[in-house]
């Protein structure tokens, strides 16, 4: 994998570059719509390559591993060739899965043992073992296996938890580096600085993932019941220790505001479920603010669901045609909703690029995120 940095904003840390990997060119800063199980939840691939404009798309590695399993995956020939998918893709390591979903896990130095919240069958994620599913998927960009503590824990929680993460950390790094790719292109390995809210663990987590030297760096542990100012600070902390010629991911953030407030302060890469679960209910994000297509108030306008939107679904149908729907409980009503929210997510992004290009990002963030913040 191959990072160049193109322009920073004068007047803050935004900045645009372009990741080049075995399946295509990713232009930064960039949203990855969240495919866990191979799926973007009810968008088709030629949607989300056509339409939608998805650069990159993640996967995740707890819940692949579980179903459809290594085997079907390896047989197809990794994910990309299971699910039809030609550009790149980032999988997360499952830490996040297994210390949040899996029922009776149990963490020691060799890794974390957990039951599967399908069957109740027992299993044992370890920093090798992590490293050799992802190569059997088969992303271009994989994570290191980590601990993400939640963000009220306290110090002395989060200090064992990152010392134990870090020394995970290097094991992934050993045994990615002893192994090769399966499927005849490259893959690179992101290690995840993670520390809580607390800046000295933040700064130590980040110091000792730039001593490894990798390829791209991600931020793990936030928005995880922190509060939103924590988080920016965390960002900003972290920022300040990694390379400034590597791509900063932070992962699972978040609302339009909280990714202009983070491209603002120097990340390149971000994934949320939020476009597609919250669309899912009836949430509609835009330009101009945050719609609730369920309110009454929609009912009877019969005006396009966004006149400023870039998919299709924006001008195809009106706000009371899709509140009809997702008021019946109709499919299509998800869908269109998160065809749209997964486009707009990557309008802003795309917007973000051409005003720091310009130089201009920073006032036009300012702007942009009280109507961001809006309710309509």
């Amino acid at each position: 994998m191959d990072f160049k940095l193109h322009k920073t904003d004068p007047k803050s840390s935004a900045r645009t570059g372009e990741l080049t990997t075995d399946h295509g060119k990713i232009q930064t800063p960039i949203f990855m719509p969240v495919g866990t199980l191979g799926s973007v939840k009810g968008v088709h691939q030629r949607e989300l390559r056509d339409d939608i404009n998805a650069e990159i798309i993640l996967g995740n590695t707890y819940h692949l591993y579980l179903r459809p399993g290594l085997d079907i995956l390896e047989k197809a020939g990794g994910l990309h060739k299971f699910n039809g998918w030609e550009r790149p893709i980032l999988t997360d390591s499952g830490g996040f899965q297994v210390f949040s979903l899996a029922d009776n896990r149990k963490l020691t130095e060799e890794g974390a043992m957990f039951r599967s919240h399908i069957d109740g069958s027992k299993h044992f994620f370890t920093p090798e073992n992590v490293m050799d599913i992802q190569r059997t998927i088969g992303a271009d960009i994989i994570m290191a296996f980590d601990e993400c503590p939640p963000g009220t824990s306290t110090y002395e929680y989060a200090k064992n938890s990152l010392e134990l993460t870090q020394r995970w950390l290097e094991r992934c790094v050993k045994r990615f580096d002893e192994t090769d790719p399966k499927y005849g292109y490259s893959q690179t390995l992101f290690p995840i600085v993670q520390g809580c809210v607390y800046d000295d663990l933040r700064i130590k987590a980040a110091e000792h993932a730039a001593s490894l030297d990798r390829e791209g760096y991600a931020i793990g542990g936030l928005a995880v019941g922190e509060p939103v100012e924590e988080m920016y600070s965390m960002i900003e902390v972290v920022n300040d220790v990694l390379p400034e010629d590597k791509p900063r991911y932070l992962m699972g953030v978040g609302t339009p505001v909280n990714i202009l407030e983070a491209i603002s302060r120097g990340v390149d890469m971000f994934d949320c479920v939020m476009p597609t679960r919250n669309g899912r209910n009836g949430m509609i994000f835009t330009s101009e603010g945050i719609i609730n297509i369920k309110n009454k108030k929609w009912a009877d306008d019969f005006s396009p669901i966004d006149p400023n939107g870039t998919s299709f679904v924006d001008s195809a149908y009106s706000k009371a045609y899709v509140r009809h729907l997702v008021h019946s409980g109709e499919l299509l009503g998800s869908q269109i909703c998160s065809i749209h929210n997964l486009a707009f997510y990557l309008w802003l992004v795309r917007e973000a690029r051409e005003q720091i290009n310009a130089g201009t990002f920073a006032a036009w963030k300012d702007i942009m995120v009280k109507k961001l913040a809006t309710r309509l």
